[in-house]
């Protein structure tokens, strides 16, 4: 979390106060959807650096492009890569996505790779970007990166089955249900199993106190998802894109 020039507020305080959220799902490189994204009033956007390319000189453009139109940028890092997860918030990341999070000992690593001691063991530097370059004092580069919002992702059965844990853990902010790996890893069973799972998986997360992230495919889906209670809602921009593509392409019938 970049200390802001100007108040504004961080996701973590906007979900504290009850907002929902809705941003995207992109992959590097896409610095104009990125501005896309906030012209048209998204709160946040999403760059994959999982499943994309993680290209830190690549992220930092992006993360420019999103403050300038003050949308927040929320990273999807690599499976425990504290490495990774360091550059990114030195670069202003708003937060962080820990993939494939298996139980509580997963869930207190992506906290502590994502925090300043005492709440984890993020490397200390003010001189970085979120820093402002050492301009601003260490207190206060300290208070800004409490904002920082943790989200780690449930992506097996195993995760399910420990989906209390993994919420109850302090510093986790949200969770996010991969659906994908979750269905690979049932061995691609009929959708309502897997459904079941997430559902399960999403009544531990709001017991918890914690907010539900999920990621939908249109608009539809995510006016469903909110009704059920989620609150960070990302749209999948490949499949949105795709999708679009898909119904230009076809011929139109008389």
């Amino acid at each position: 979390m970049t200390v802001p020039r100007t108040r504004r507020r961080s996701l973590k305080q906007r979900l504290a106060e009850g907002d929902s959220l809705r941003g995207v799902l992109l992959r590097l490189p896409s610095e104009t959807l990125v501005e896309m994204a906030g012209v048209a009033g998204l709160d946040y956007v999403v760059i994959d650096c999982e499943h994309g390319p993680a290209d830190t000189a690549l992220l930092q453009q992006h993360i420019m492009a999103a403050e300038a139109h003050g949308i927040d940028v929320l990273v999807r890092v690599g499976t425990a890569e504290p490495t990774l997860a360091l550059r990114c918030l030195d670069l202003g990341a708003a937060g962080l996505i820990h993939p494939h999070v298996d139980g509580a000992e997963d869930a207190r690593r992506a906290v502590a790779a994502s925090h300043y001691p005492p709440w984890g063991e993020r490397g200390f530097a003010t001189y970085s970007r979120s820093g402002r370059f050492g301009t601003v004092p260490a207190a206060e580069h300290v208070a800004a990166s409490r904002q920082t919002l943790v989200v780690p992702m449930i992506e097996t059965q195993r995760a399910c089955a420990a989906a209390d844990e993994i919420a109850g853990t302090e510093g986790v902010d949200a969770v996010l249900v991969g659906p994908a790996d979750l269905a690979a890893d049932c061995g691609f069973p009929a959708p309502e199993a897997v459904n079941g799972l997430i559902r399960q998986a999403h009544r531990a997360i709001v017991e918890n106190g914690r907010t539900v992230m999920t990621i939908v495919p249109h608009l539809e889906a995510a006016r469903a998802a909110e009704e059920a209670g989620a609150r960070l809602i990302v749209f999948n921009m490949a499949q949105v894109l795709m999708d679009t593509f898909g119904a230009l392409a076809r011929p139109s019938r008389p």
